[in-house]
């Protein structure tokens, strides 16, 4: 698991993926196979991360590529030869009392009764149009507020930190401006009680503020692998008045 400092970041466009023909029927039996375990999935359009590396004069490069979403089953697939990490954007939400919003991943989708910070997968851009992080702002602020109702300007948000999971996949974090603590339960309710209205639970069902690892044993449940060094790095931080209105 590796944090790194979100200084410079450059996003290139590389060809997407080739697939042995063995690759391509496993990979097609495992999806079907998933999508009879939990119907919701859905195979739409997705972001792939190939590379992040250091770059002495741009900082970070990540190379991303095309992809669907069943081209991250591969991942689970021995032999296969092919393994896609997946590239996703996440929004750290502080309270004004310094403490950190989290979220646990609903029954119904793919990670259930997971926490981690509000976010998620990135698409990719229509056929002309770049992936930069102007892109990605504005994808975690739409995550931001389908997740949790908390409705915040995309330049609002500051590029953080960027981690690599050790399966390769990447993930770009934000830092919103901090909320109060009960303003942010209440607009989580307040989006609970639309999506009810409609038939729909909300992607997390339930929320929580952390100030730093040690908060994480009081959540039930795995939490994903990033949010232990993101906590521990927002301890270590100067405290939420660094990090309030811009």
């Amino acid at each position: 698991m590796d944090l790194f400092d979100a200084g410079p970041l450059r996003l290139l466009e590389a060809p997407p993926p080739r697939l042995s023909p063995r690759d391509r029927r496993a990979m097609d039996d495992a999806w079907d196979a998933a999508v009879r375990a939990n119907p919701a999935l859905f195979d739409g359009p997705v972001a792939g991360c190939t590379s992040l590396v250091h770059d002495e004069r741009d900082g970070l490069v990540l190379t991303w590529v095309r992809a669907t979403y069943r081209y991250f089953v591969l991942r689970r697939l021995p032999g296969a030869t092919v393994r896609l990490p997946s590239l996703f954007v996440s929004v750290a939400q502080p309270s004004e009392d310094g403490r950190l919003l989290v979220g646990r991943m609903a029954p119904w989708t793919t990670s259930a009764g997971r926490w981690q910070l509000p976010g998620g997968s990135v698409e990719p851009p229509p056929d002309g149009e770049p992936l930069d992080l102007a892109a990605l702002r504005r994808h975690a602020a739409r995550e931001l507020a389908e997740e949790t109702g908390v409705d915040t300007p995309a330049d609002d948000l500051t590029p953080w930190q960027v981690t690599r999971q050790t399966n390769g996949s990447v993930g770009v974090l934000f830092r919103a401006p901090s909320r109060p603590a009960a303003w942010l339960h209440a607009r989580h309710a307040t989006l609970t009680a639309t999506e009810h209205a409609l038939g729909r639970t909300p992607e997390l069902d339930r929320l929580a503020l952390a100030r730093s690892p040690a908060d994480l044993t009081a959540l039930t449940g795995p939490h994903v692998s990033y949010l232990a060094p993101v906590l521990h790095r927002h301890a270590r931080s100067d405290g939420p008045s660094s990090h309030g209105h811009h």
